[in-house]
């Protein structure tokens, strides 16, 4: 059997300042796309400074959700994209987590979650709960790779069990998204191969190639911060 690629030195590299995230994300149109103005980026990434160095910027996805950041990606050139077979994907939802009240928040400490590979989800959530992490969101994960691409690498994709589906009738989907490395087979189609793409997998398979993605947490904006 081919032993896993060994990930690259840049995926524990750190994500830039947050004045760097913002300029990123006016630079993709996220303004335009979200109704969150470019002010509004500079100016939460600004009140910060240096206090939140490693932080994610993120957005909440109400405003931007999964659908809508997707296409925002990029690999090879290529545009990310949502599997066909998801198109209710901005349903997937915040579950057993507490986002802040707001339209703009921090993400501390994101990591993808490599040492995890291999477990269920079933398995991953208790293994990151003692751990005293958080799953990612799938917005979150989106976010992150938009600052940083190079995160997402052949055999080195992550989950964000961090959203889930309910159905009507109270259960949960069994299906939970995953960022991964299209092959450009099936429904993809071959023009797609090497983009990023959003997709998922069953609650209680195991993938050896997907890690769990999770952070320290989501701190509450600080007093005569803007939302």
């Amino acid at each position: 059997m081919t032993p896993p690629e060994t990930p690259s030195p840049d995926a524990a590299a750190p994500l830039p300042p947050l004045a760097a995230q913002a300029e990123r994300l006016i630079e993709l149109g996220v303004p335009e796309l979200t109704g969150i103005s470019a002010t509004e980026l500079r100016a939460f990434a600004g009140a910060f400074g240096d206090d939140a160095d490693g932080a994610l910027l993120a957005l909440h996805p109400d405003r931007a959700p999964a659908s809508v950041l997707a296409p925002l990606l990029r690999r090879a050139d290529k545009p990310g994209f949502v599997v066909e077979d998801m198109t209710d994907v901005d349903q997937f939802a915040p579950h057993d987590i507490e986002l802040p009240d707001a339209a703009l928040y921090l993400v501390t400490g994101p990591d993808r979650g490599d040492d995890l590979a291999n477990l269920t989800p079933e398995e991953a959530l208790p293994a990151l709960a003692r751990a005293h992490r958080t799953p990612l969101l799938l917005t979150e994960g989106i976010l992150w790779l938009l600052q940083r691409p190079s995160l997402l690498e052949r055999n080195h994709c992550f989950m964000t069990i961090g959203s889930r589906l309910r159905k009507p009738n109270g259960t949960l989907d069994a299906r939970t998204p995953a960022l991964w490395i299209s092959n450009g087979t099936g429904r993809d189609g071959r023009e797609r191969r090497d983009a990023p793409k959003v997709g998922w997998c069953w609650w209680n398979n195991r993938h050896t190639w997907l890690g769990f993605a999770s952070a320290d947490g989501r701190p509450p904006r600080p007093e005569g911060r803007p939302a």
